[in-house]
């Protein structure tokens, strides 16, 4: 078990936070993906999963825990900036504040979706993952990283669509491609999870395993 960060916890952390908030960044242009039309962030958000699944494999629960909070703090901290930034009085030389409020304005609402949906949707991905973990006694790394991600990305899209789009806009095809389009990349991603893991747990030279650690999501 590893009781404090490493160089490698580190640098994994750092890849987290800023997979979070690069896909609230670029969420707001929408994509044609064939017949499906996708926010750009189902290319990143993603990522987040798979590298949130590694820590819970390599470093366990309580690490991963502490990480999906701070990424929620720093993604509060990016909102705060780009929010005030957008108070502060333009240049009357610069044109640029109608696309500055468009492409970084969050709506009270947009906001709580991202917010709502990251928090459930991670927890439970790892939550179920560490589950998994003790139940397979560290076996079947693929049924608990794919298994972990289907619920975990499913409540994500769940909520975020539910909330973002309440209304007339709700459809339960917006959630679903939301949510294949997620589990497809995680699958996808198995190899290099496999490989991660891997060089990780020989680096760090630990094996977690959560038997008796409190899955309390607010016990940091």
């Amino acid at each position: 078990m590893v009781t404090r960060p490493s160089s490698h916890l580190l640098v994994i952390s750092a890849l987290f936070v800023t997979c979070l908030i690069a896909a609230n960044t670029i969420g707001v242009k929408l994509v044609e993906l064939g017949p499906f039309m996708l926010p750009a962030a189902v290319i990143v958000f993603p990522l987040s999963y798979v590298i949130g699944d590694i820590i819970t494999e390599v470093y366990g629960f309580r690490w991963a825990r502490r990480i999906i909070w701070l990424g929620f703090l720093c993604n509060l901290f990016f909102a705060l900036f780009v929010w005030s930034g957008g108070l502060m009085p333009a240049a009357s030389s610069w044109g640029g504040q109608s696309a500055y409020e468009a492409i970084l304005g969050y709506t009270p609402r947009l906001l709580l979706a991202s917010f709502s949906g990251y928090l459930a949707g991670e927890f439970t991905n790892s939550l179920v993952l560490s589950r998994l973990k003790v139940a397979t006694r560290g076996r079947w790394l693929w049924l608990r990283t794919i298994g972990s991600s289907v619920v975990g990305e499913g409540l994500d899209s769940a909520l975020f669509i539910a909330i973002a789009f309440a209304g007339p806009n709700f459809s339960v095809g917006l959630v679903m491609n939301h949510w294949l389009a997620k589990v497809a990349i995680e699958v996808l991603a198995t190899p290099f999870t496999y490989t991660a893991v891997g060089y990780l747990k020989r680096k760090e030279g630990a094996e977690t395993c959560d038997d008796h650690a409190s899955l309390n999501p607010f016990k940091i």
